[in-house]
């Protein structure tokens, strides 16, 4: 199967119990199938300033704003193909454009090897714009997380990903050193997303009303960022300058 390299959607967040998710579930067992990477281990890399400037200005919730990382699917060696994407989101619709590498031959397009090796294309001259646009971009967090996805058999570019297990390190940041670090989810939740490019199905529509099932805006690289800021006693600085009350700073840590 051909890896999808472009997207254009709308993604929508839904933070479940475990009971609500088996209900989903079962409510999506005669319209969804199991997605052909099934069930995977997913690692992201978030490139971003010193300052964390990418980051910060997605949770000031702009009408545009980017994010920059390298993904990878379990933890990779020096040959395995990750993903360097570039995420963007406007006016409510996420565009995803992104480029097959090594980690290395990534990592050095940061460092603005000669040697990167990755093939020129208009996303690779996108990412090296955003590079030399926001300056010291590097490596800051890594994610990683358990998924389960899921395609719709009645509409191709519906589909479903309930991720658990979600961790997240400010050190050791890189896809090959293994599967580890601090949980984000609150215990016994799952964070559930719906990938349309246009409206949702009557089923979920109505399994989501049933169960009073509403939208999230979580981010889970933000709420990494945040709880780093708690860690290291910036919060009260972070709310006042970016109007964010210490409710909103704590969502989900």
């Amino acid at each position: 199967m051909k890896d999808q390299m472009t997207f254009k959607r709308y993604e929508l967040k839904y933070m479940l119990t475990i009971e609500q998710q088996q209900k989903i579930l079962k409510a999506m067992a005669n319209h969804m199938k199991e997605d052909p990477h099934g069930h995977s281990t997913i690692q992201s890399l978030y490139f971003d300033t010193p300052d964390f400037l990418l980051i910060r200005r997605s949770i000031d919730k702009p009408a545009y704003k980017e994010k920059l990382r390298l993904r990878s699917y379990g933890v990779a060696n020096e040959d395995t193909k990750v993903f360097l994407e570039l995420k963007k989101k406007y006016d409510k619709v996420v565009y995803k454009r992104r480029i097959s590498s090594t980690e290395s031959q990534a990592i050095n397009i940061f460092k603005q090897s000669v040697d990167d090796e990755i093939k020129d294309s208009q996303v690779k001259r996108e990412i090296e714009y955003a590079r030399d646009y926001y300056k010291d971009l590097a490596p800051r967090v890594l994610l990683s997380y358990e998924r389960d996805a899921y395609y719709s058999t009645d509409d191709p570019n519906l589909r479903i990903t309930f991720d658990s297990n979600v961790l997240w390190r400010d050190t050791d940041v890189n896809l090959h050193t293994g599967i580890y670090g601090n949980p984000i989810l609150p215990k016994g939740y799952v964070l559930m997303e719906l990938k349309t490019a246009g409206g949702l199905p009557l089923w979920m529509t109505k399994i989501l009303s049933e169960e009073k099932i509403y939208k999230t805006s979580f981010s889970k690289y933000g709420t990494a960022y945040k709880t780093i800021l708690a860690r290291d006693g910036k919060v009260k600085q972070f709310a006042y300058n970016y109007n964010l009350g210490m409710k909103g700073v704590f969502n989900y840590v």
